[in-house]
């Protein structure tokens, strides 16, 4: 619906985000890795490193018996499906983490963003116990920043690309852009989607950022724009 460019949001409290940019760039280096192995190198990826449900609860012996078997609720948020996953992912985390990063600092908003990662893993295991299927992408951390943002900075403008109609170019308060992806997510989970996307990940990474963005902020970074 809203395809984020930038927003109007600048950082006050560090000089770089560096842990955003290496969060971006550790997540594109790594799927460039899963395509350098060809269409069976992305597959054994997934299978080894993405998480399963039931290989995390013991239910099955995992696929490589070095690797601990809970491993993949963290491997999994670094791994992408192809290069539409990555590059929406990326988009949202480069236009909404380094504010996020700003408000927490380095390590609190690295600790933040693998924890909302782990929680949203967490929700979808919870809810597929008994599945084989492999879940992987950033989705469900990038989630948390979204969540830790709308919680944030509700009023800021967000300069999106509006695909209702026709494509042209909208500034937008963060509460209506960020808002509709989550209703769209939402909307996909009442509906009962099956089409192999985990909205419930996205839903639980939602949740953990707007309560942990609470407890990892600044003191002095006010909720809901102050």
């Amino acid at each position: 619906m809203f395809l984020p460019l930038y927003d109007s949001n600048k950082i006050a409290h560090i000089e770089f985000p560096f842990v955003n940019y290496g969060l971006l760039g550790v997540t594109v280096l790594v799927f460039l890795l899963q395509v350098a192995g060809g269409p069976e190198g992305l597959y054994q990826a997934h299978i080894t490193y993405g998480m399963i449900p039931v290989v995390v609860t013991g239910s099955v012996d995992g696929p490589a018996a070095w690797l601990p078997d809970q491993t993949g609720v963290v491997t999994y948020m670094f791994l992408h499906a192809d290069w539409l996953h990555l590059l929406t992912n990326m988009l949202f985390l480069w236009v909404f983490g380094d504010n996020v990063e700003d408000a927490m600092g380095h390590f609190r908003y690295l600790v933040f963003y693998l924890l909302c990662g782990v929680l949203s893993g967490l929700a979808h295991l919870w809810l597929n116990l008994e599945s084989y299927g492999p879940l992987v992408g950033a989705s469900g951390a990038v989630a948390g920043v979204i969540g830790a943002y709308l919680v944030l900075y509700p009023r800021v403008r967000v300069f999106v690309l509006n695909r209702l109609i026709i494509t042209f170019p909208l500034a937008l308060p963060a509460w209506a852009v960020l808002g509709a992806w989550i209703g769209m997510q939402l909307f996909y989970v009442a509906m009962g989607g099956e089409d192999g996307v985990a909205w419930w990940a996205h839903i639980g990474g939602v949740a953990a950022g707007a309560l942990l963005v609470v407890v990892f902020k600044r003191r002095e970074v006010p909720v809901w724009g102050g």
